[in-house]
């Protein structure tokens, strides 16, 4: 079939507010050796994104950049050294386009390096996959891949309503740890479905008694991943030689109470998925894929919309739209 020289996409050609996001054609990118043309289905809208357009990443863009991290599709073509790992047609997605120095994930064509393409399994629905692919990977960074995370282990995970809380409360259970969510009151139900032994207003004023009573032997893992830091707290219900597993944007400053946690002979943890190396991203790939086809990895879905309406999928992450994800449909 004919290739598409030119594509739909949403770019921006400077750092700003959601408004200097443009959407329109632009040249597909020359087709290499190792990479796949794939004409999305899905989109999604990452935190990291709006930080990325805001200007707020050190990393240098190249201008026109194309938006975005994650999508699923379908593959249009294969560079000839890939051509017997991808062939037309198969289901695919990727998770980390927009960084090393690509273009992202916005577009209705876009060209993937191999090694960051993942087969999607049979059945699963775009939408419901690519809602997934940011937090099932930060997840399992922060449990397995970088974390230590062990069956019979206990876990408070703050934020459990969110995308990535949402994925690590599934991947921790998976593993057979147990989980205490902590989440706003509407979202106790949910954080229940998902698995979590226990959930508790992350408002309550007696949260560290409550975490306290439900472990008392301490937590081999604290994960807050709603990006509030009460290291205090943290630290307080802590088993000795646990982790503080931290999310964080470049502005935070919490203060850590140093003695308490050497004296527990803790560890602390944080980590960004853009710096993941692609063995890391590969290893994610296959525990997500395991979970998505088993249905056992899912996210609530907020919204759809149109790749034309790109900035405003914007203007609602940063307005801290809930629940559930802002996906694009290209």
């Amino acid at each position: 079939m004919t290739q598409p020289t030119h594509t739909l996409a949403a770019y921006i050609t400077e750092g700003g507010p959601p408004e200097c996001i443009h959407v329109g054609e632009l040249p597909v990118p020359p087709l290499g050796a190792t990479d796949v043309l794939v004409e999305t289905e899905a989109l999604v809208v990452d935190p990291v994104d709006t930080y990325v357009r805001a200007g707020a990443s050190r990393a240098r863009l190249p201008f026109p950049y194309v938006i975005g991290r994650d999508l699923v599709g379908s593959v249009l073509a294969a560079g000839a050294s890939v051509a017997d790992a991808f062939a037309v047609g198969d289901r695919v997605w990727c998770n980390s386009m927009g960084t090393a120095g690509l273009q992202g994930s916005f577009a209705r064509h876009v060209v993937v390096p191999a090694e960051r393409l993942y087969h999607l399994p049979d059945g699963v629905p775009a939408v419901e996959a690519v809602a997934v692919l940011h937090g099932g990977a930060t997840a399992y960074l922060g449990l397995i891949g970088r974390g230590v995370l062990r069956a019979g282990g206990t876990i408070v995970v703050g934020g459990a309503g969110g995308s990535v809380g949402s994925c690590v409360t599934q991947l921790a259970v998976a593993a057979g740890a147990r989980v205490l969510a902590t989440a706003r009151e509407d979202d106790f139900e949910w954080c229940r479905s998902i698995g979590a032994a226990a959930v508790f207003d992350y408002r309550d004023p007696d949260l560290g008694t409550r975490l306290r009573e439900a472990a008392p032997d301490g937590v081999e893992m604290y994960w807050d991943t709603s990006g509030h830091h009460d290291l205090e707290l943290a630290t307080a219900v802590l088993a000795r030689r646990g982790t503080i597993i931290l999310m964080a944007n470049g502005q935070a400053r919490p203060v850590l109470p140093v003695g308490p946690f050497y004296a527990r002979d803790a560890t602390m943890l944080g980590f960004v998925l853009g710096g993941a190396s692609t063995v890391e991203l590969a290893a994610a790939a296959r525990l997500i894929n395991q979970q998505l086809a088993a249905s056992a990895l899912r996210v609530r879905i907020g919204v759809t919309l149109p790749l034309a309406d790109a900035a405003e999928s914007h203007r609602l992450v940063e307005s801290g739209f809930r629940p559930g994800r802002v996906v694009v449909t290209p």
